[in-house]
């Protein structure tokens, strides 16, 4: 089975999906279905885990006995900021050590900050949390936060919430061929064929959450993106045939062909 392991844990599903920017819990539940995601992410500074008892409850809706959450720091520009959301989150999921660094530049563009982002995670990984993080498509800083100790790499195919899609395929190409953790593309995701060309590059995983929250129908845009995500996959997998620039091949041979009537006459 072609599974994707995170920190010793097996996945099935290669499709991660964010939990904010829904209508209601309702459709939140309704699209994580359709997406058949297991790990699912949460920002604890805009989502009542419990903190807030009078309102309602996201883990009433979706359960930690049957999704693995990715707490994250959605929200955070300071490695303070970072470190003590991440610190509540562990406190509010009793002692859930999986999470998602995000350390953020400016509020106009969510780019990361990554002289902050590696502070945080170097904190981070000492106090015990694995780390999957948020970062730039820079391969050199991916590299470094790979050996700092994150369990996982997510570089931006472009910014956060944008629709983009893949802007740097060749960086993206960089950090894949040089990770020995998963690679997970995560911010810029703008419909199915973006996750589609994400894998087929060689991503471990995608991760997107805005293009199916905010999609027209956001059940049936989760259901397109758990299959492009696996198509994707197996279109890696299978390897595909090579590029030929001025090369033009019949996909019916013309080699050794029995000549018709006509052409004996000719």
């Amino acid at each position: 089975m072609d599974s994707l392991i995170i920190a010793g844990k097996t996945y099935f599903s290669r499709l991660l999906v964010g939990t904010g920017k829904y209508k209601d819990f309702a459709e939140t539940r309704a699209a994580i279905d359709a997406s058949g995601a297991e790990i699912i992410t949460v920002a604890i500074r805009r989502t009542n885990l419990g903190q807030n008892p009078d309102e309602p409850n996201l883990l009433d809706v979706l359960p930690p006995s049957q999704y693995t959450l990715l707490p994250n720091t959605a929200g955070c520009y300071t490695v303070d900021d970072a470190i003590r959301t991440l610190r509540l989150a562990r406190e509010l999921l009793d002692g859930h050590s999986l999470v998602k660094l995000e350390v953020l530049g400016d509020p106009r563009t969510l780019y990361p900050n990554m002289v902050e982002t590696i502070k945080a995670a170097e904190i981070l990984i000492k106090e015990g949390f694995q780390v999957m993080v948020y970062t730039s498509d820079d391969p050199i800083i991916a590299k470094q936060l790979e050996e700092i100790g994150c369990v996982a790499i997510m570089p931006l195919a472009s910014l956060i919430g944008s629709g983009m899609g893949i802007l740097n395929p060749w960086n993206l190409q960089i950090i894949i061929d040089n990770a020995t953790v998963p690679v997970i593309v995560d911010a810029g995701v703008g419909t199915a064929s973006d996750a589609t060309i994400a894998m087929e590059l060689g991503c471990d995983g995608v991760l997107t959450n805005t293009a199916i929250a905010t999609a027209q129908n956001a059940v049936l845009m989760a259901s397109a993106m758990k299959k492009a995500v696996e198509a994707g996959r197996e279109a890696y997998r299978a390897g595909r045939m090579a590029k030929r620039l001025y090369n033009g091949s019949p996909s019916s041979p013309v080699s050794g062909i029995i000549a018709s009537r006509t052409d004996k006459a000719l």
